[in-house]
């Protein structure tokens, strides 16, 4: 079974950081164009960042770009969002997803660039609330 968990989220005060985590099982990382997205409680889905297929492209939505890095570890199987100078309007659940048929894109990625026809998957999400 394919599974893609979520986890870091929590409660942090404006300014301050919190560093997500996507665990991938039954699924290589690595072989996905991975990406982050985030929707609040009544908003739309927002796509925040995507990393493709190698690392060598990364996207940032405006509304994140300078505060949140996308990184890999190929080793641990795991997709990380680093996110800084926090802010209120940051409060949402955040979800990783590997781009693919039936998954949400993000921003620029909407396929797997090594098999157009592979599946997506996303997780459940983590919850990122910020207070002022």
């Amino acid at each position: 079974e394919v599974q893609l968990v979520e986890s870091g989220g929590g409660s942090v005060q404006a300014g301050g950081s919190l560093r997500l985590s996507c665990t991938g099982s039954g699924l290589t990382l690595d072989d996905h164009t991975m990406g982050w997205y985030r929707q609040a409680v009544g908003g739309e889905r927002e796509g925040l960042s995507c990393i493709k297929i190698g690392g060598g492209e990364t996207y940032y939505a405006d509304s994140v770009k300078g505060r949140f890095t996308i990184s890999r570890d190929s080793a641990k199987n795991t997709l990380y969002l680093q996110m800084s100078d926090l802010k209120p309007e940051d409060t949402a659940m955040y979800f990783c997803v590997a781009v693919g048929v039936g998954a949400p894109p993000v921003l620029g990625c909407f396929y797997n660039e090594r098999d157009p026809s592979a599946l997506g998957y996303w997780g459940r999400g983590t919850q990122v609330t910020v207070f002022s």
